[in-house]
């Protein structure tokens, strides 16, 4: 058995001011996709995407993941007792991102948003941005997935698992499935390594994104079993086991699938 280490979410205190572990890991994650995008940008054809333009895209997308990410929390999981949306009473709660709050999927249209704005602004079809972007973006989800760790939050259901770990902070001595680590494996390094081999060789248009909505909604989708839902949702439809992050992962594989087919099939006309 296992026990969470209880680390301290604070890497750093200068009198007022706290430099937290979870915002360290949001900049090696933005850090990280820089690395890796320049990389691929070697590709001859890839060349487009030069340092710069990299850089660029970075910028609009880490807006896209911080308001998609804290709207996204704020509309699909701020939810009061009585189930109710707490925006709706208290709009002002989507600013207070100290009080935590953030979610992938809102993220991701986030960031969806922001690279058609991109590519609107610099002539490009949107199918172009987010075929470079799908491949490296995984090192994000890496990152943060062992933020989530370091809090200790996203905690797994109960297991006799020889991996079991037991959270100090919940107080009650059960073993868990460090489901957080699940997602860093699968939604991260799993994701980033099939994604890179994939983009190593020239793709058809929207089968790069398409494959990402895909392994990501099957990985979140296959976690969520063994997740702990959010204490203010529980499951969903009085199911037992669906969750809101299953329902949300349906229209990803939906349309992944949908992508994939589109571009393949095109590539062969």
């Amino acid at each position: 058995m296992l026990v969470h280490p209880e680390f301290d979410k604070v890497a750093l205190a200068l009198g007022p001011i706290k430099i937290h572990w979870y915002g360290i890991t949001y900049l090696l994650g933005f850090a990280g996709f820089y690395w890796l995008s320049t990389r691929r940008g070697r590709y001859p054809w890839l060349r487009f995407w030069t340092p710069e333009r990299v850089s660029d895209v970075l910028f609009y997308g880490v807006i896209g993941v911080i308001l998609g990410g804290r709207i996204g929390y704020t509309f699909f999981y701020n939810v009061d007792d009585t189930g109710h949306l707490i925006f709706l009473s208290d709009p002002l709660v989507i600013f207070r991102i100290w009080e935590g709050g953030m979610s992938f999927h809102g993220g991701l249209l986030g960031v969806l948003v922001a690279m058609q704005v991109y590519a609107i602004q610099n002539g490009l079809s949107f199918w172009t941005v987010t075929d470079f972007i799908a491949v490296t973006v995984p090192f994000g989800l890496l990152t943060g997935r062992i933020g989530n760790f370091i809090n200790g939050e996203l905690y797994g259901a109960p297991t006799t698992l020889p991996w079991g770990m037991v959270f100090p902070q919940l107080k009650d001595g059960v073993p868990r499935h460090p489901s957080m680590l699940y997602e860093a494996g699968l939604e991260g390094l799993a994701m980033l390594l099939i994604l890179w081999w994939f983009g190593s060789k020239p793709r058809p248009r929207m089968a790069i994104s398409g494959l990402f909505l895909i392994l990501y909604g099957s990985f979140r989708f296959a976690v969520e079993f063994v997740r702990v839902p959010d204490a203010q949702l529980g499951y969903l439809y009085g199911s037992g086991w669906f969750t809101m992050g299953m329902q949300l992962c349906v229209p990803m594989l939906v349309l992944g699938a949908a992508f994939m087919f589109i571009g393949y099939r095109r590539n062969q006309d």
